[in-house]
């Protein structure tokens, strides 16, 4: 049996194959082209098919998403912005396969729960801050999916007094402060001369002025919406992954020191907030446990 997984991020693509113990196993990836986005997700697809019969293909993507439909409106890329109906794209190619899709937090989060810091915590949100802000639900053990599929979509809670526009077409959406290309855009606006979030990071730490206020409001950004999240979700446990939430201590302390200012409340006193153990295949490894929840056909 061939079981892959797809995991379709603002700025990569990669596909897995799904072993008999649930975990994938990265075959391929890319970067995210200009255009012809389509045909460079069904080339990595055919190459890891590897001429196999498919039978099960889970497909995580960044958002938003319509999944009863399989369309996908990712914000951070241009050519699918209006929608691409993916689904039905991956079964055209594959037509005997069984498809199962959703948002890649939800992915996300599934990859948590089975693999990941949430193995124990039947209540837990898991997080992505890299390229945009995502996430996902864990209530009772189960991943919160919602009536469109974009459940824990936590990068457009408002962070407080912001004004931010955010590509969503709000304002004062946490993505729009505190991602890496938004940190990065404002470190720029005041007179910082690098270009990416590892860059930001770098000199954050090495004590620049400008980056270290950059990660700082970035961090304070996080710890304000993961204190209302927390609240209406009564969850003791928060797992952030993707590659600016790899910033380190100028990021990472002001995140804590805002938990400490809001999640006050009783309930919250257990709230923990902890880097994820999947790294970057968290995604890949969600969409692969899709195909668990798939009948054979």
């Amino acid at each position: 049996m061939t079981v892959l997984a797809l995991d379709i991020g603002a700025t990569k693509i990669a596909v897995g194959l799904v072993g008999a113990d649930g975990m994938t196993h990265e075959v391929g990836r890319i970067q995210v082209p200009p255009t012809g986005v389509w045909e460079a997700v069904r080339g990595l697809l055919l190459a890891a098919a590897n001429g196999s019969e498919v039978d099960l293909i889970g497909i995580g993507s960044c958002g938003p998403v319509d999944a009863p439909a399989g369309i996908t409106t990712p914000l951070n890329i241009p050519e699918w912005r209006d929608g691409f109906a993916l689904v039905p794209a991956v079964q055209e190619l594959f037509p005997s396969a069984t498809v199962r899709f959703a948002i890649d937090g939800v992915c996300l989060a599934l990859a948590e729960r089975h693999f990941g810091a949430a193995r124990e915590t039947p209540d837990a949100l898991a997080m992505t801050v890299s390229s945009g802000i995502g996430g996902g639900v864990i209530v009772g053990g189960m991943v919160a999916v919602g009536h469109t599929g974009n459940a824990g979509h936590i990068g457009h809670m408002i962070v407080p007094g912001s004004t931010d526009p955010c590509a969503c077409g709000g304002v004062g959406c946490v993505e729009a402060v505190a991602s890496g290309p938004s940190s990065v855009r404002w470190a720029r606006e005041r007179g910082w001369h690098g270009t990416t979030g590892i860059e930001l990071a770098a000199d954050a730490e090495a004590g620049d002025r400008v980056a270290k206020a950059a990660l700082r409001r970035a961090g304070i950004a996080l710890g304000q919406v993961i204190s209302s999240a927390a609240a209406l979700l009564d969850v003791d446990l928060v797992v952030i992954g993707g590659g600016f939430a790899q910033s380190g201590e100028p990021l990472w302390r002001p995140l804590q020191e805002a938990l400490g200012a809001h999640a006050r409340i009783e309930f919250l006193r257990d709230l923990h907030v902890v880097p994820s153990e999947l790294g970057d295949q968290a995604t890949l490894v969600g969409a692969g446990l899709l195909t668990a929840l798939a009948p054979a056909s």
